[in-house]
């Protein structure tokens, strides 16, 4: 259908049971949604207003649920999609170039006959699509081009994978129309990745990607990285009666780059001392009988995150074996065992070069009195500033984001909830 069509189809409900499957069935949420299409529709038209054949995609972002910092160290992680997601509207052609424009930025032009790695693009949108096409270049997928308007309302910088929402969406798009589905969630994930590593010049793990093109509950053994095994679990949270908040505190993550690095550097010189690279491959009684001898060898703070690592990493396996049995009790009492430890253990609460800043330390605080013995509040992703996750009881979530709210500025708190598909093609 061209884009007029495409608004009267989405104005008269057309995609109403495909927009509650990713938003929920609240009127006020799919009107709002309803509303936000048809301006990406619109949007398209005036960028590209000769494209008759129109087709929507989508991809959520993701919120890390257990397994803090346990990814870098080929271990186990479990996260979620959540209904924050990247749209497109694209059209199809014939003229070899990929061109992108998404809302508030310039369009990102790609031409299909040069898939070579450019420097100047690293750090920027376009060398992420152009790496994504050439993945499924040398994979043997013949790709033409297409022509895509994309809005995202996933948080830049707050811990919910805007990038990897990114790399999905534009992994889904040319996998559906050009590859007949045939490469996969997992495989789009591994091509995100790449992209990310090679074309936009960023080191990162798989987890992001993997959540994103998946969706729902993912659980995920990264002890074989190019073959990690990966477990979807639903559960379903509305029914249970909570919500999904994340808020962001404001703080900044600029200078924060050394407090990144440290915290696999140091786990890493753990691992050395046993001779291996990673903290996966340690035995872990072996680990804890050395502590007394790793004293002295290696710093303190490393062996205190070594120790957050094993039994992080055992956690996120029973998180998500409580989950796939549906005992909340058992997964609350694990997620807070978590939360103490990313604080005591893990230390990323916030940064040692700037004390008196500890915007996540207050949330988690202020949400703790809230909350009282209800629901259960932890770091949010890599931790040092940014955003903290909740799960509320649904009576006190008004409440709890408005206090929120009223600590760090309105709008900080997002409500958010469990979305079971990842990448997808609605029309």
């Amino acid at each position: 259908m061209n884009v007029t069509e495409l608004i009267k189809h989405i104005n008269n409900g057309g995609i109403d049971e495909e927009l509650s499957v990713l938003y929920g069935s609240d009127e006020k949420v799919l009107a709002h949604q309803r509303e936000r299409y048809i301006k990406a529709a619109e949007s398209f038209s005036e960028t590209f207003p000769d494209r008759d054949e129109v087709h929507i995609f989508s991809a959520p972002g993701r919120s890390e649920i257990g397994g803090n910092h346990t990814d870098h160290q080929h271990g186990c992680a479990l996260a979620a999609a959540v209904n924050l997601d990247a749209v497109a509207v694209v059209a199809f052609n014939n003229d070899g170039m990929i061109r992108v424009k998404s809302e508030g930025y310039g369009m990102s032009e790609v031409d299909l006959s040069d898939l070579s790695i450019h420097e100047a693009e690293k750090g920027k949108s376009i060398g992420i699509i152009r790496g994504i096409a050439a993945r499924f270049a040398d994979m043997g997928v013949k790709i033409g081009g297409f022509d895509a308007y994309t809005v995202s309302d996933v948080l830049s910088g707050s811990g919910l994978s805007s990038s990897a929402a990114f790399e999905t969406l534009i992994g889904t798009i040319i996998d559906v129309w050009y590859n007949d589905c045939k490469a996969g969630e997992i495989e789009i994930a591994k091509i995100g990745q790449f992209a990310e590593n090679v074309y936009f010049g960023k080191g990162s793990g798989l987890l992001d990607q993997m959540v994103c093109s998946v969706g729902g509950f993912v659980f995920i053994d990264f002890k074989d990285t190019e073959n990690p095994i990966v477990e979807k679990h639903n559960f379903d949270f509305d029914s249970a009666g909570y919500n999904l908040c994340i808020t962001d505190t404001k703080g900044s993550h600029s200078d924060l780059t050394d407090d990144y690095v440290a915290v696999p550097s140091e786990m890493k010189c753990v691992a050395e001392y046993f001779g291996k690279s990673v903290l996966r491959e340690v035995d872990e009684k072996e680990f804890f009988a050395a502590i007394p001898d790793l004293h002295g060898k290696v710093n303190d703070r490393a062996i205190l995150r070594a120790i957050h690592f094993f039994g992080e990493n055992n956690r996120a396996i029973y998180e998500a074996d409580a989950l796939e049995r549906g005992d909340l009790e058992r997964f609350f009492t694990l997620y807070r065992q978590s939360a103490a430890s990313s604080a005591n253990l893990l230390q990323n609460l916030y940064s040692t070069s700037k004390p008196t800043e500890q915007g996540i330390p207050l949330a988690i605080a202020v949400s703790r009195l809230v909350l009282g013995e209800y629901g259960a509040v932890r770091v949010h992703g890599g931790g040092f500033a940014g955003t903290i996750q909740a799960f509320v009881p649904m009576d006190k979530t008004a409440d709890y984001a408005a206090k929120m709210d009223a600590l760090f500025g309105d709008g900080s708190c997002y409500v958010l909830r469990i979305r079971p598909v990842g990448g997808i093609k609605i029309i």
